[in-house]
């Protein structure tokens, strides 16, 4: 850990223009750091990026580099990857057309089926339709996913969620520029008044906070980076819907299909492209990076191509 005091200048500030001030990292990284878990405020852990500091303040951050584990690379059906698997826990990048867990009405293939093909064993925690699932990606979304094969890690790796340390990065193609180009959408979610199988920003929801970052802008779309600090349903695509810059492609949240057609995407241009939480048994930090899909890296080309 390093501790860091504030000094005069940096009175009332953010703690994340701060932190990156005082150690030198990127501002995205510092989010991350936050988010993560990893920043203390007089000895409090800091929850918020947008936190204010006053002069003579405590800041612990902790800037040791996780362990990266190397993917293992063992592809089951339907193009599901196992990225990396060991007694407790198996960390998968799922495709898009395959559910996290069978749900009823869902007649395509997800997750736990094909672990249970694989013969990899799930913990019995959770309900009984999601057991091991520890944290769920949509059926139109790719990428990283951890699941758990024992009661202990469940528990644990339940509770980091639950705890907002876990680092949940995602890359979104946007309709649209936003302004500002870095920032926070703090909204509530819940279900959808008119749309049961929707959800939307409404006052008495549940506490949402995604982080954002504009690392390219073209002249209709933004791609974005994006670091969640909860983990509600659908809560990227409904934060960008509601600042009218849905995910391309996600017709659900009121995308413009004839862009979608055009980059030739039949699902919301959405990808968990890194995760990075502590291993339940050794409490070491472990991190996990997926490169986003084919059919995403064809639409961004076209972009690059005829939107710059």
């Amino acid at each position: 850990m390093s501790v860091f005091i504030v000094p005069d200048g940096l009175d009332g500030e953010r703690v994340d223009m701060v932190l990156a001030r005082m150690t030198g990292v990127s501002r995205s990284r510092v989010v991350g750091l936050i988010t993560s878990g990893a920043v203390s405020l007089n000895g409090e852990r800091v929850l918020k990026p947008a936190t204010k500091v006053n002069v003579g303040a405590l800041v612990d951050v902790d800037l040791s580099e996780p362990v990266r584990v190397a993917a293992i690379k063992a592809e089951l059906a339907n193009g599901l990857e196992i990225v990396y698997e060991d007694p407790q826990l198996v960390v998968v990048d799922k495709p898009a057309g395959v559910a996290a867990h069978p749900s009823l009405g869902w007649e395509g293939s997800d997750v736990l089926s094909h672990l249970s093909a694989a013969g990899v064993p799930v913990t019995t925690s959770g309900a009984p339709e999601r057991q091991g699932i520890v944290q769920r990606l949509d059926v139109g979304t790719s990428g990283l996913m951890v699941v758990a094969k024992d009661e202990h890690a469940y528990s644990l790796l339940k509770q980091q969620f639950r705890d907002r340390v876990v680092d949940k990065v995602y890359l979104a193609l946007v309709q649209g520029r936003l302004d500002p180009s870095l920032g926070t959408i703090d909204a509530p979610i819940g279900r959808h008044p008119a749309s049961d199988w929707k959800f939307a920003v409404i006052a008495g929801g549940r506490p949402a906070v995604t982080h954002y970052e504009t690392i390219e802008a073209h002249a209709a779309v933004s791609l974005l980076k994006i670091h969640l600090e909860t983990g509600r349903t659908h809560q990227i695509r409904v934060h960008l819907a509601a600042l009218r810059h849905p995910c391309v492609g996600d017709s659900l949240y009121g995308a413009d299909p004839v862009l979608a057609t055009r980059l030739g995407l039949q699902r919301q241009w959405l990808h968990a492209t890194h995760l990075k939480f502590r291993h339940p048994a050794t409490g070491e930090w472990v991190e996990f990076d997926s490169a986003p899909a084919p059919d995403l890296y064809s639409a961004l080309n076209i972009v690059r191509a005829e939107y710059s």
